[in-house]
């Protein structure tokens, strides 16, 4: 069997207007749903970042797809990505601190790679009859945790004109209706954790964002707050200071400032006033050559995965096994996805023992009117996806509904996010983002 084509479909879905110390989305997320063809007529699907950037990398990585044997994805990575050997500034440079995720092309290789390995990965499940988590040694869960991941929002549910979405969550700039927007989402999909991306309002508006989400749910709801790197040093400890008995319990403080090193002088300050609250990163921490760094340094706690960008679901299994080994705490990362997606996340964490916090999903975010899934939106059943039986992802393209994202995409004027343009655009023509915000 051998790879006899490679299809891109670039896409467009509706995104509402989120907000995060990026800026504001644009009301249409990027996405590239990949398919390749065999010569026994099985078709392998994947979905990443979209625009292109993505397209390209994808399209140099063609000569290299096209004959090659599908269960070869080991030759396949050093083709692309090197075999992953990167010297210690390089991966520095990999960093997501100033570059939102899918624009850094330090990172192209693996997530070129990353996309080819989950549609290789569904081709070779449908041909032996397993699902993809059972290629990888087999699963630790039969099912995978997601948390509510909230976000700060101007009124609108994306898309444009006569494309134009519900806004089923409404405004949600303070506390309250921070906790209305967490109470739909724990409602309608069983969520049992919950995250803030914050970095948005002034820390003491998301101190209090904070607090109002553990009164109205309990400690039996871990919390977690990202502002991406938006605060400074100063800033990070008195929120890690005041939020030190919501953020316990199972919750983290994530990337509230630039940089490992700054990172590790907050730890280390908040560590002295006997405050354990767990640091995490999905933006320090973007490559196996920063884990040693963070060790080190005491800067992260957890690492926030994503087999998007570390180089697919293989790689995500021996970041889980490094973390491990170093006792670092394991999460996922999300960015604005559909379902081809979430299931790659979910049979990724499904064979990743280690990976104990429930993972990040902006699932709820998009709509069932740009799903390309056949039959529909996944379902979540208590805040979990549970592996399904059917082989490889357990999904297949609904082909009128890819048709009418790749309308949608050119029908748009832009080929790249920039959340920064989308705040001058409709927020502030001034704005720029400014590390430390605060």
């Amino acid at each position: 069997m051998y790879i006899t084509g490679m299809i891109l479909h670039p896409i467009a879905i509706a995104d509402p207007p989120l907000r995060s110390s990026y800026g504001l989305h644009a009301p249409y997320a990027l996405r590239t749903i990949v398919e390749l063809k065999t010569s026994d007529g099985i078709t392998g699907i994947a979905e990443t970042y979209g625009g292109e950037g993505p397209l390209e990398g994808l399209e140099a990585a063609r000569p290299h797809v096209i004959g090659m044997d599908p269960f070869q994805l080991t030759r396949l990575f050093r083709q692309l990505a090197g075999g992953g050997e990167v010297a210690a500034d390089v991966a520095g440079g990999r960093s997501q601190t100033y570059l939102v995720p899918g624009e850094n092309p330090l990172d192209r290789p693996n997530r070129t790679f990353a996309a080819i390995e989950v549609a290789c990965l569904d081709i070779i499940g449908k041909a032996v009859g397993k699902p993809v988590c059972d290629l990888l040694g087999g699963r630790a869960r039969d099912e995978v945790s997601y948390s509510a991941y909230l976000f700060y929002k101007h009124a609108g549910g994306g898309g444009l004109g006569d494309d134009a979405r519900e806004d089923e969550f409404g405004e949600v700039l303070d506390p309250a209706s921070t906790v209305r927007e967490c109470r739909q989402m724990v409602d309608q999909y069983g969520f049992r954790e919950i995250k803030l991306k914050g970095g948005v309002l002034d820390p003491d508006t998301e101190i209090a964002t904070i607090r109002a989400l553990r009164e109205e749910f309990g400690a039996a709801y871990p919390l977690r707050i990202d502002p991406n790197c938006a605060w400074g040093i100063e800033t990070s400890i008195q929120v890690g200071r005041a939020l030190r008995q919501e953020l316990s319990d199972g919750g983290y403080l994530e990337d509230p400032c630039a940089t490992l090193e700054g990172m590790g002088e907050v730890r280390r300050r908040l560590l002295e006033e006997g405050n354990d609250t767990p640091l995490a990163s999905n933006v320090a921490v973007t490559h196996f050559a920063d884990l040693t760094t963070a060790r080190d340094l005491d800067a992260v706690q957890i690492v926030l995965s994503d087999p998007h960008y570390w180089g697919g679901l293989r790689q995500l299994q021996a970041l889980a096994r490094v973390c491990e080994v170093l006792r670092m705490g394991l999460s996922m990362h999300s960015n604005s996805h559909l379902g081809v997606s979430l299931m790659a996340m979910t049979h990724a964490a499904a064979a990743s023992p280690h990976l104990t916090y429930a993972c990040d999903t902006h699932y709820p975010w998009q709509t069932a009117t740009d799903e390309v899934v056949a039959g529909g939106r996944i379902q979540f059943v208590n805040g979990c996806v549970r592996i399904p039986d059917t082989p490889g992802l357990g999904v297949e393209l609904d082909y009128d509904q890819v048709a009418r994202g790749r309308e949608r995409y050119e029908k748009i004027p832009f080929r790249k996010r920039d959340d920064e343009a989308e705040m001058r655009k409709h927020v502030d023509p001034n704005w720029r983002r400014i590390l430390p915000r605060w």
